[in-house]
């Protein structure tokens, strides 16, 4: 889910309407409870939306609400299983060379898109290269330049025909690396490399992922009905491969903002699902419907380092940064498992090594000790900029949980730092545009992982990285990350990205501020829901409805 994001994404999305997989009253898991038998019970489920989905374009998709749908509508060569192990999707099987550079993948005879057409190995190799097309404008290219020739092909120094994605015959996809990837197989689960069908891609032109009649889907599900910026309807894809096992006829989603509107909804068995915030924690966290989830995402602020001498200075972003209670925001705000942040990489991020990559690392924000130092910092950044005063505007989301989190920083600001600032709530989708194109002075953001490393935390932040909207440019920062990105020893890497926090947190072109948690109640009729702390945020394949009353 930040933008991603996860959560884009960036990503990010209201974590009011975030759903995810039930447990009885403890942490979420996936349950085990699953067959072919269809149950008796009306197999619909509503859920909520944080916000409307801000594209159907798979190339196109940027944060966590696109990719949640995707996961639902859409599938890629493997799919993940609760445990997140790669299992067979439009691949029935794969193999990997020994240097782990090329890799094979066998599509199944039976995987179709919606209109019943074959999905192909060619629908993979031309969906990641129109996403690597510099003229697409894909954010999310990046990660699909893992493969050879990908990188130079995206800023339009190579040629198309040398990325190593090749469709060999109608079943076989031959993916040749640039570097090893140890999660590479893993990723295929991810939405930005789902397969699109060229022709239908071309037939619709500009309204290509649009409308709900404007995309075709090989997964689950499939869109039906798509009323922008209040709801969406899925139905059952009858041409899936696997459409046996899927028992939910119906998913209905409504988008809903405001927390205490979504409660009433609940209470009213309106949607069965939804996310927690302050009071309404305590008020469930004795029901036998409630669950919390974990989760590898990170709220930040994003300065816009070209918007004036200020905020070019590190010492103004940083005092900006210390300055805000993040312990007491997360409470506050959230009060669902949500903590300060400590940096900008979240806890429960792997090291490579069975380690968590936040212990290691350690508080690189240290508010306890800098909150007091915060506005001396100011003045002294204000000094070397040439200013005498600090003046800008937050942007941040128009939903509840957005409103009440820029309301918490402007009076931090004010109290601790003696500065005013007006505040921006847009809608969400408006917020990852005016990002994009750095239409801001600073914006409060989100990322959740795309997988479980630190890189998906660090490497945005490079010299023209598409996701780095703070325009931020260290060249000692990109000489690290491109050297972990090719190296091969575990320990080395992970000590090389380790460092690259260090200095981006020394920079503070982004300042953290939460590591975000999640709490939810579900309605006890809602079986067999697997949840994910990074990617989409849950799979419905094998959701199903018993026993509602």
């Amino acid at each position: 889910m930040t933008s991603k994001k996860w959560l884009n994404v960036g990503l990010a999305v209201t974590m009011l309407a975030s759903v995810a997989l039930v447990g009885c009253g403890g942490e979420e898991q996936g349950s085990t409870n699953s067959g072919d038998s269809k149950p008796a019970d009306e197999q619909i489920l509503n859920l909520a939306l944080g916000d409307e989905i801000p594209t159907m374009d798979i190339s196109q998709a940027t944060d966590n609400i696109a990719f949640t749908m995707f996961g639902q509508t859409n599938e890629g060569l493997v799919r993940l299983n609760a445990k997140g192990e790669a299992q067979p999707g439009v691949a029935e099987k794969w193999e990997a060379s020994p240097d782990g550079l090329t890799y094979t993948f066998t599509l199944r005879d039976n995987a179709k898109w919606s209109n019943g057409e074959p999905v192909t190995a060619k629908d993979f190799e031309y969906s990641w290269k129109r996403t690597l097309n510099p003229k697409t404008g894909a954010q999310y290219a990046f990660m699909v330049a893992w493969v050879k020739g990908g990188n130079e092909y995206m800023s339009g120094k190579g040629s198309v025909d040398e990325v190593g994605v090749k469709a060999k015959d109608d079943k076989t996809l031959v993916v040749t690396l640039a570097n090893p990837v140890p999660f590479f197989v893993e990723q295929m689960a991810f939405p930005t490399f789902f397969p699109q069908q060229q022709k239908f891609v071309e037939q619709h032109g500009d309204k290509y992922g649009t409308d709900a009649d404007k995309q075709l889907y090989n997964g689950p599900f499939k869109m039906t009905e798509w009323v922008h910026e209040q709801s969406a309807t899925l139905k059952k894809n009858e041409h899936y491969w696997d459409a046996a096992k899927v028992k939910l006829e119906q998913v209905n989603f409504q988008v809903v903002k405001d927390s205490t509107a979504l409660e009433n909804l609940y209470l009213a068995d309106q949607v069965d699902r939804m996310g927690l915030v302050r009071d309404q924690v305590d008020r469930y966290k004795s029901s036998d419907e409630f669950s919390t989830l974990g989760q590898l995402s990170t709220g930040y602020l994003t300065f816009n380092t070209t918007r004036g001498k200020a905020l070019g200075n590190a010492k103004v972003r940083k005092a900006l940064t210390y300055a805000i209670d993040a312990d007491a925001m997360a409470d506050v705000i959230y009060h669902n498992g949500t903590k300060g942040a400590t940096a900008l990489v979240p806890e429960g991020t792997s090291n490579g090594q069975g380690g968590d990559f936040r212990q290691v690392n350690g508080d690189l924000i240290n508010r306890k000790d800098n909150l007091k130092k915060a506005k001396d910092l100011l003045a002294e950044g204000l000094k070397e900029a040439g200013e005498s005063e600090l003046k800008f505007k937050l942007l941040a989301d128009d939903g509840d949980v957005g409103k009440k989190m820029a309301e918490f920083v402007q009076e931090q600001w004010r109290t601790n730092l003696g500065v005013t600032v007006e505040v921006e709530n847009v809608p969400f989708k408006l917020r990852l545009k005016r990002s994009h194109e750095g239409d801001f002075d600073v914006v409060m953001a989100a990322w959740g992982a795309d997988y479980n490393d630190p890189m998906t935390f660090l490497d945005m932040w490079i010299t023209g990285s598409d996701f780095n909207d703070a325009k931020w440019s260290n060249p000692k920062y990109d000489e690290i990350i491109k050297s972990a990105q090719t190296e091969v020893d575990k320990k080395k890497r992970m000590q090389l990205l380790t460092d690259a926090e260090k200095l981006l947190m020394d920079e503070m072109p982004v300042g953290p501020y939460v590591f975000r948690g999640a709490s939810y109640i579900t309605k006890k009729h809602v079986k067999n829901w697997v949840p994910f702390s990074f990617g989409p945020q849950y799979d419905l394949k094998e959701t199903y409805i018993e026993g509602k009353e």
